[in-house]
């Protein structure tokens, strides 16, 4: 009996790789890299900008706020679409970030979104979503194109470099300040507390100070130094020359007056205390470049305002002072708000934003001396005043306040301290009628129709979150009398000194309301060749209730108003907080013996 040969198998069926045909290992391969390079073309389809706009909830309602922005047009010609934003780069949190964002094809089928009312209720809960998403990566997706390491100071506005310095020193990360970039901003739609527990610094983003940072922080620090001495520099030419003209002038009525008066007796001082500070040699005395700017209605409520104030933060958590940020941005400020905005809803045309002033200050042991320059401006009448001109008797005011001690951020913000939302001319200005309404505070502030300045530490609750529409300040939150006497006693107000345009002199503080204390002053205030000069002095330490005693070896914190062309109320310009010491050259403000 013959057997028959046994039949070979397949030839993909003889070759054998780990228990497995190769053939088969073969056909699954090559089925493999087909089906990843299908997955990958299709996943990667779904990342560019022409399928994100594809349906009309994203072409209609979110691209349409895209198209323009810096991350759609800019000078580099580089655009970031919205994966770029939106899409992790790396495999693997791309593939959760995909699978995480099937669930807007449930959205998309019963219409969660389709209409632009259904999509602005579901904003805020959107922009969460995103907002989490990147403080939970810190900010990966920014930092894609964004590094700490590349954004070089020299190429920043000051504020910015401050912020970024902050930023890398506390742990923050790049969406805690930059919401709505791309997009409208829904931050203001937020609620406070979610948005303070969201921005919170993270310990685990603070990063090392790249060396090359803060080369680069030298640098500008050391240009804009520079350029800020040249400008010093014209600035006392220009008012060395007005003041030679007006010596000149003086002189020459001087001989004038004797010529024609010759043998009589020499004309008795003009009114307002011109003699004041003449024992001062203010030839000798160094003065500071001083720049005031146009507040408009920034209220001490609106900076502590996360809302409003991009700085509240840094202000109100990191201890920043508002020079931090805002020192070598006054030009910018000013002539922005004096143009009328959300800060200024009756702006005055022709107003100006700043005014470059110098301040000298001097002591003899005794008194305080303190010399203001400043140029004049031309007219530029009110449109909502009868005349044009708020207070036609004080063509200018001029006002110096001195932090006193226990004051909420009083060595922060100093005189900002007195600004609240509900002063009079401000968002919140209770008005004459709810004012004599309520007849027990009105009472004891003898107010008829106005809300002076007053500290927040007179009142038992300043609301500066306004939930609810409910008013920002509190000026009807009156602490017992018993409590204002004791701030009083323990020093927590604001000393103030005003001088008025006829060179009289008013003395007080600012507690509960501005109080007028008849303590010492004396000034002077005169407009010679377009240049005003305000003097005025008072005691080092009077024991007059409300005023600071100044003493060497403690630095203060002041602030400085000028109301000019006629100015009243919260229309004039301000400085940031400024510090002053007696004898001290590093204060801003050095008071110097002669």
């Amino acid at each position: 009996m013959t057997s028959e040969p046994e039949k070979k198998k397949p030839i993909w069926r003889r070759y054998f790789l780990w228990g497995m045909p190769v053939a088969g290992i073969a056909a699954a391969f090559v089925g493999g890299i087909i089906f990843w390079g299908g997955f990958n073309t299709a996943m990667e389809a779904t990342n560019t900008k022409e399928f994100c706009v594809s349906c009309h909830e994203m072409r209609d309602f979110v691209y349409e706020e895209y198209t323009g922005t810096i991350h759609d047009v800019n000078r580099s010609g580089v655009g970031a679409v919205c994966s770029d934003c939106h899409v992790p780069k790396d495999w693997t949190h791309k593939i959760i970030r995909k699978i995480k964002a099937s669930k807007e094809l449930y959205g998309k089928m019963v219409g969660t979104i389709n209409t632009r009312e259904k999509f602005e209720a579901k904003r805020v809960h959107l922009a969460m979503n995103e907002w989490e998403r990147m403080k939970a990566t810190d900010s990966r997706e920014c930092r894609n194109c964004h590094d700490f390491e590349s954004m070089m100071p020299e190429f920043q506005k000051p504020r910015a470099r401050q912020q970024h310095l902050n930023a890398m020193t506390v742990g923050q990360t790049c969406i805690d300040c930059h919401k709505g970039i791309a997009h409208s901003d829904a931050r203001d739609r937020a609620d406070e507390e979610y948005l303070e527990e969201l921005e919170a610094p993270n310990p685990a983003f603070i990063r090392e100070i790249p060396a090359e940072y803060l080369a680069s922080l030298e640098r500008i620090e050391a240009k804009e130094a520079a350029e800020a001495e040249a400008e010093k520099a014209a600035r006392v030419a220009q008012q060395e020359a007005v003041q030679a003209q007006i010596a000149a002038a003086v002189d020459a009525a001087v001989a004038e007056e004797r010529a024609k008066a010759a043998g009589e007796e020499a004309a008795a001082p003009a009114e307002g205390g011109s003699d004041v500070g003449t024992n001062i040699d203010w030839n000798a005395v160094a003065s500071a470049d001083m720049k005031l700017f146009y507040p408009g209605q920034a209220s001490f409520e609106w900076v502590q305002n996360g809302r409003s104030h991009g700085g509240a933060r840094p202000l109100t958590k990191g201890g920043d002072k508002c020079t931090t940020c805002h020192a070598a941005e006054l030009d910018a400020i000013g002539n922005k708000i004096v143009a009328g905005g959300e800060l200024e809803p009756t702006p005055i045309p022709g107003k100006r934003g700043v005014i470059d002033a110098t301040v000298q200050a001097a002591h003899d042991d005794e008194n305080l001396y303190i010399r203001l320059q400043w140029p004049d401006a031309g007219h530029s009448p009110a449109p909502f005043v009868d005349g044009g001109k708020m207070d036609p008797d004080n063509q200018i005011k001029v006002a110096m306040m001195i932090t006193g001690t226990g004051i909420e951020m009083g060595d922060q913000v100093g005189c900002w301290a007195s600004c609240h939302a509900d002063n009079t001319y401000m968002p919140f200005d209770p008005g004459a009628e709810e004012i004599a309404a309520n007849a027990d505070v009105s009472g004891r502030l003898a107010a008829q129709d106005t809300v002076t300045k007053y500290i927040s530490e007179s009142r038992t609750e300043i609301d500066t979150k306004g939930r609810r529409g409910k008013p920002l300040g509190g000026w009807d939150k009156l602490h017992a009398a018993e409590q204002i006497e004791q701030y009083l006693a323990d020093g927590t107000y604001l000393d103030l000194m005003r001088v008025y345009a006829d060179g009289s002199a008013s003395n007080g503080y600012l507690l509960e309301q501005r109080v007028v204390n008849d303590g010492e002053i004396a000034a002077s205030a005169s407009l010679d060749g377009g240049m005003w000069t305000v003097v005025f002095t008072r005691p080092l330490n009077s024991g007059a209730p409300g005023d600071v005693l100044l003493e060497a070896g403690k630095t203060y914190t002041v602030g400085f108003a000028i109301h000019d062309d006629f100015a009243a109320a919260r229309f004039h310009h301000v400085t940031l907080d400024t510090s002053l010491a007696l004898d001290d050259d590093s204060a801003f403000i050095n008071v110097v013996k002669q």
